[in-house]
């Protein structure tokens, strides 16, 4: 009787216990709402019935679900299904955008193009438990989501990764699993950074030579003492023609087009190693080695330059059919076309005010070459200078300053700024077992750009999109290369996909336990995840700390409830300026006990903005209060917070 009781007890319970169940989906959808209902178990004999133009993905789906399951599952063409899934086409939903409705055993998607009909599936996916984006059967889970009515659309067009095979060659498989990853997270653009200073990495069927001495170079920096060669040659590597078809379209079939660069006119020393004559001085040239901005670059007072290039860009728009082609355009030293007769010439024919006005008639002739083709220019933000070319758009990579220049000149803009999407800065990770170029961007800091902060809200729609860069000199191979991108590139799904006025830090990081086991079932080596967010002590506006030096004082007894071992971190979050802090101190009844001296910083790049101090003895009902120095850099333009935490 007693287990009877029971059994009918827990059936009782099994609804209200769905409808009480919290999703984790990331990027977080424009609306949600959990009902009380069963949802959605699967079986072996459920139906995937779609719409004749979205049978590639039920085709996907029942593959991605037969992978886990082990069950059997076949898409077929139809408009209803009993119980399953069902992906329907209707007129009218936004560009990428879905409907979700799980109730009474049955999914229902429903979008109008395909790209939506993908995320919609993704979305029910990330509603399963984590274990449906491993590899491998697992009987033992119980494959059921969660009611749930959703509708979601993407807020910008473009939700990018750029992967740097140049520096450091990452090879198709990781190529594979990044495209794997980014859909997961509904990033649906890879810009895949394959020329460089220190390699070619693309077969161009034209100029053979560009991957015969382009695509190895003599040496590499020794990770952890990048001023020291290793002495060892590296390469060839490169992808053949074949390669690069396989590999787009894979990522095609998960609705990511990839976005390919061909540098130009600086950081091309790997093709000058091949053609010197196409440079201001003729050379010899061999691929740099070291990182940093070679000096050599190609001519743009030499005419053979453009044709050359142009049959390149012919061969790369063969093989990917991006609208955009992103043609660098960044970090291009003057110095030799200030001292070459034929650039000097080419200014002066041209009635051109410098060397900055050169690039920009040398950028100007491929964007309009690549319209007369029927594609469009994007390039790093140093194409501003001396002019921007009509119809090409800008990628904003030093700062925001350069892409709110752009979007109000009425250009196109992604958002890329190294000071919150750069991953090859450090993490704030302790005890972070790689290597980086500098800096700091742990995953709140990625987390809080605005993309179109600081543009006027009628010239929001030209930031068309947002992108997290993995440049490769500090990635050896896999598992830095994912340690460094996820979850950082999670974040930056939601910036890309949720609406600002819907993002909120503390639950997204709440929702990114659920995220990192997703990662884990990928076999993604991901960064350590922060600390649960903290309630700050204090936060600063603009105005409430001088340039000057000054001292202040916050109680926080209500934060420090026994003796020991305490963090106090100072933490910017936006404005002009810097904060500088000099001392760290903790009173006791107004008595000074402990105190951490030393100069930290905090702003787009922080340095020791932690401060340890050790009460070794709390006395009953004490009032604690925290004392510091400090002050702002430039102008009072910061904002930030102050947390306390104690140490484990």
């Amino acid at each position: 009787m007693k287990q009877c009781f029971m059994a009918l007890l827990v059936a009782a319970l099994a609804p209200i216990c769905a409808a009480v169940t919290v999703p984790a989906p990331i990027p977080a959808p424009v609306s949600m709402q959990v009902v009380a209902d069963n949802g959605l178990t699967l079986s072996a004999d459920m139906q995937i019935v779609a719409d004749a133009a979205f049978m590639k993905e039920a085709t996907f789906a029942a593959k991605s679900l037969n992978r886990v399951t082990g069950f059997s599952l076949k898409a077929v063409a139809g408009t209803a299904a009993a119980k399953g899934i069902c992906f329907v086409k209707a007129a009218g939903l936004p560009k990428e955008g879905y409907r979700l409705s799980v109730k009474n055993g049955l999914a229902t998607i429903t979008a109008t193009d395909a790209a939506g009909a993908f995320y919609g599936f993704q979305t029910l996916l990330q509603l399963l438990p984590p274990e449906a984006y491993g590899k491998i059967v697992r009987k033992d889970i119980p494959w059921t989501a969660p009611a749930v009515e959703i509708q979601d659309a993407p807020r910008l067009q473009w939700r990018g990764v750029m992967l740097d095979d140049a520096r450091h060659f990452l090879g198709a498989q990781n190529f594979r699993t990044l495209v794997d990853t980014m859909a997961a997270h509904k990033l649906n653009v890879l810009h895949w950074h394959l020329t460089e200073d220190q390699a070619w990495r693309i077969e161009i069927k034209k100029y053979p030579q560009l991957v015969l001495n382009g695509a190895r170079r003599d040496q590499s920096p020794v990770m952890w003492n990048r001023n020291k060669g290793d002495g060892k040659p590296y390469g060839w590597y490169y992808y053949t023609q074949d390669q690069i078809r396989e590999l787009v379209a894979y990522a095609a079939e998960r609705h990511i087009t990839v976005v390919p660069e061909i540098e130009m006119p600086g950081h091309a020393l790997a093709l000058l190693a091949s053609f010197p004559e196409l440079s201001c001085t003729g050379g010899p040239f061999r691929p740099r080695w070291q990182w940093g901005v070679e000096p050599d670059i190609l001519c743009a007072g030499n005419d053979a330059v453009f044709p050359f290039l142009e049959d390149i860009l012919d061969e790369v728009m063969a093989l990917f059919p991006s609208a955009y082609i992103h043609c660098g355009g960044d970090e291009a030293p003057k110095t030799r076309w200030n001292a070459c007769p034929k650039c000097q010439k080419r200014i002066k024919d041209l009635g051109l005010k410098d060397s900055h006005q050169l690039q920009s008639w040398f950028v100007n002739h491929f964007a309009n070459y690549l319209e007369s083709k029927g594609r469009h220019l994007i390039g790093w933000d140093e194409i501003l200078e001396g002019g921007l070319p009509k119809g090409a758009s800008v990628m904003s990579w030093r700062g925001s300053s350069g892409g709110i220049k752009a979007a109000k000149m009425g250009h196109k803009v992604v958002m890329s700024p190294h000071t919150h999407v750069y991953l090859d800065y450090g993490q704030g990770i302790k005890g972070d077992p790689y290597e980086y170029i500098g800096g700091n961007l742990p995953l709140q800091r990625v987390y809080s750009l605005n993309p179109v902060g600081g543009i006027p809200e009628s010239m929001h729609g030209n930031v068309i999109g947002v992108q997290a860069n993995a440049w490769s000199e500090y990635i050896w191979g896999s598992k830095d290369f994912e340690w460094k991108v996820w979850p950082r590139s999670s974040a930056l799904a939601e910036i890309g996909w949720t609406p600002q006025a819907k993002r909120d830090w503390k639950d997204f990081r709440r929702r990114m336990n659920v995220g990192a086991k997703r990662l884990e079932a990928m076999g993604i080596r991901y960064a350590t995840l922060p600390e649960e967010p903290v309630t700050p002590f204090a936060v600063w506006k603009p105005g409430d700390i001088p340039t000057a030096w000054t001292a202040r004082t916050w109680n926080v007894t209500s934060f420090v409830k026994k003796a020991g071992k305490y963090d106090v971190r100072f933490q910017y979050t936006g404005g002009d300026s810097r904060v500088d802090i000099d001392r760290v101190a903790v009173l006791v009844n107004g008595k000074e006990v402990t105190a951490d001296v030393h100069a930290g910083t905090t702003g787009s790049r922080d340095d020791r903005n932690v401060y340890t101090v050790t009460l070794k003895t709390l006395p009953a009902n004490a009032k604690v209060e925290i004392a510091a120095k400090l002050r702002t850099d430039g102008n009072t333009d910061s904002n930030g917070a102050m947390t306390i935490v104690p140490v484990k």
